[in-house]
């Protein structure tokens, strides 16, 4: 891109009152350049089956070109009308949960075939509104989408097809899942038992890695209908989302496999929401923004961020303006706020957007305006940022998927006890990211890969892994690795399975948590010959076993955590480990947070008190045109940002 994309998503259909002109006014006065529109309003634009009515479409559309706005088109099939359901109930899934209701959004059987007729019908009449338009730039497809857990007959008709083109034979199909366990064995495709109802694991696990080939399909099926009708020059993004804590993101998304939907896109896109006030660390944007850089290996849009957010969710003043520099330091092109104007009924009425419930211009809008002045300014040179990684983690939607039968023993999840403390380990040590996905065998460009809690590790995988550090890669494993096969079916040989001298050592128990700083699972491990071991653990009836080790295998180097430990614990023992496999840290440690790139090194002061950073080469803040030499202190004020424009295009950290 060339400039910086800045705005929001806007809904006049939402609004007590028209305003069109008074809003877009006051976004172009706030530096912002671009609207997205029409992904949640079906009933709008269809209010009745076959009648169709798009008065708000063109009010907002004519607006956006009278204000030099550009315009992302959202299609509105993620929330259907009701006449729908009133003529079509089966659309409406069976899931895990039983039959749904209408009345929620993400409520649909997307695989249904009369939900895909109507929805086809209002993608090519929504199309061809908006084809004559020069201010429409690009479309989202759906929104955020899942399979919403349907297991309704057709779905689990087209499980069963799957299976079949995966294993050939039932006989295969058993063997991989153990379906001899409780006289679960298939002997014909017919006598598939219902998904809702398994006790095995590799089934289940294998459903939802169907499930998330449900949302490819749909997210492929909608890019080719688009196709018909968008210009070259027109973008096709989609918002993918993450795992959810209540009000922000937390992990990989189970439901999706990002890195094969991306496929349907032109460019990556996401929602990144974060936690505001006292607990701001920048960790989770840090980590929305790694995942969707790594989907297309290129720069991306944010296409939801809050601005004032959910009630609980109130953000400091300076935290918003943080944060939006914070999404273009890890990579964004584009920064749009969810949403312009507060709504003023039903369920999100207190996710807060730009503009209060009075509509007026306040505190929000005066801090993000500054956003946009800076990005209208500085646009052309910020566009296009990535920051350099030598580190990489590797994520993996079939171990989180896998691991969900040890929690239902321990309550260990994949994203908030292995993924997302390994990453926060990473972060406060201001080691830049990227992240891999699971069907990743080539590993030379990082100095250090990553793999947390990888349960259902593949053959192949091992393998790569494997050659990586013989070839003098350095790898870092966490506890409940390669302990299982892609089909979740534990491994009958020494853990960790495949790896034992890559690691040198290997363990028989793993045991719950019987030490202070551990949260779930201690694996006793037992160092081979020549293993330095770094920690042992301090329960004396465990004290033979150590619980972090470090080895030397070929050319390279392999450490291995063994239990999850607390977040005090786990962050002293990354940094010691990259230091032991020499690498090298910044000295600077969270909250001052470093994205160096080329050209460029942002500085950020994740806390509400001042800080400083002093930059090791002669450089120019862009925001205040300060020029500092080597060395020179920089101060920062709380929850402050500089952006630092190098005398040379050269590394820092």
């Amino acid at each position: 891109m060339e400039k910086l994309l800045f705005g929001a998503a806007y809904y006049d259909e939402y609004m007590p009152e028209s305003r069109i002109d008074e809003d877009f006014r006051l976004m172009r006065e706030a530096g912002m350049n671009v609207i997205r529109i029409a992904e949640s309003t079906w009933s709008t634009w269809e209010p009745r089956d076959g009648e169709f009515c798009f008065d708000s479409l063109h009010r907002m559309l004519d607006g956006a070109s009278r204000w030099g706005l550009s315009v992302i088109v959202g299609t509105p099939t993620y929330a259907i009308p009701p006449w729908l359901y009133r003529k079509c109930p089966e659309i409406l899934p069976v899931t895990h949960a039983g039959q749904n209701l209408y009345g929620a959004r993400q409520n649909m059987d997307i695989t249904h075939p009369l939900y895909r007729f109507h929805a086809e019908r209002i993608l090519r009449r929504l199309l061809a509104e908006v084809q004559p338009y020069r201010c429409v730039i690009g479309f989202q497809l759906d929104n955020e989408t899942k399979a919403y857990d349907t297991c309704s007959p057709g779905a689990q008709a087209a499980f069963k097809t799957y299976l079949k083109e995966k294993f050939g034979t039932v006989e295969a199909m058993n063997a991989a899942f153990g379906f001899a366990y409780w006289s679960n064995s298939v002997h014909d495709w017919d006598d598939l038992p219902d998904v809702r109802g398994t006790i095995n694991g590799s089934y289940a696990a294998e459903y939802a890695a169907f499930q998330r080939t449900l949302v490819t399909e749909f997210l492929m099926w909608q890019r080719a209908i688009v196709e018909e009708y968008r210009r070259p020059e027109q973008f096709v993004t989609h918002n993918f989302d993450f795992d959810w804590e209540p009000w922000h993101c937390a992990g990989l998304q189970p439901e999706v496999d990002q890195f094969r939907a991306q496929a349907a896109l032109t460019i990556a896109g996401s929602d990144i929401y974060y936690p505001t006030a006292d607990e701001l660390t920048g960790e989770e944007i840090s980590f929305g923004c790694a995942l969707t850089r790594a989907l297309k290996k290129d720069n991306f849009l944010v296409l939801e961020t809050q601005a004032q957010g959910p009630l609980r969710n109130d953000p400091y003043p300076g935290q918003v303006r943080l944060a939006a520099f914070s999404l273009v330091a890890g990579g964004a092109n584009m920064v749009e706020y969810w949403h312009w104007h507060s709504i003023h009924n039903a369920i999100e009425s207190y996710w807060r957007g730009v503009l209060g419930h009075d509509l007026r211009p306040g505190r929000m809008y005066a801090e993000i305006a500054s956003v946009g002045r800076d990005f209208a300014r500085l646009g052309g040179t910020l566009c296009n940022f990535r920051p350099r990684s030598r580190v990489a983690i590797l994520v993996s939607n079939r171990s989180l998927t896998g691991l969900r039968n040890d929690a239902s023993f321990s309550g260990f999840s994949y994203n908030r006890d292995a993924l997302m403390p390994l990453h926060r380990a990473l972060f406060r040590s201001n080691v830049a990211v990227d992240l891999l996905g699971e069907d990743a065998r080539d590993f030379s460009a990082y100095a250090l890969v990553a793999v947390p809690a990888l349960y259902c590790a593949p053959e192949g995988l091992i393998a790569a892994l494997k050659s990586y550090v013989n070839q003098g890669g350095k790898l870092l494993a966490t506890c409940r690795s390669f302990y299982a096969d892609e089909n979740a079916q534990i491994r009958h040989a020494a853990q960790p399975y495949g790896m034992t001298e890559v690691f040198g050592m290997h363990y028989e128990q793993l045991t719950p948590a019987r030490e202070a700083h551990v949260g779930h699972y201690q694996e006793l491990l037992e160092p081979h010959e020549g293993t330095e071991v770094l920690r042992r653990y301090t329960n004396p009836s465990y004290a033979a076993y150590a619980c972090a080790t470090m080895h030397r295998y070929g050319r390279g180097q392999a450490a291995y955590i063994g239990a999850d430990f607390d977040d005090e614990l786990s962050i002293e023992l990354v940094a010691e480990l990259l230091r032991r496999m020499g690498l090298s840290l910044p000295a600077e440690r969270w909250p001052l947070v470093l994205k160096d790139g080329e050209g460029i090194c942002y500085a950020f002061n994740y806390s509400a008190s001042p800080r400083a950073y002093s930059p090791p080469r002669e450089c120019t803040d862009l925001l205040t045109g300060e020029r500092f030499a080597p060395g020179e202190s920089a101060p920062l004020p709380g929850w402050g940002v500089r952006i630092f424009q190098k005398a040379q295009q050269e590394a820092w950290l």
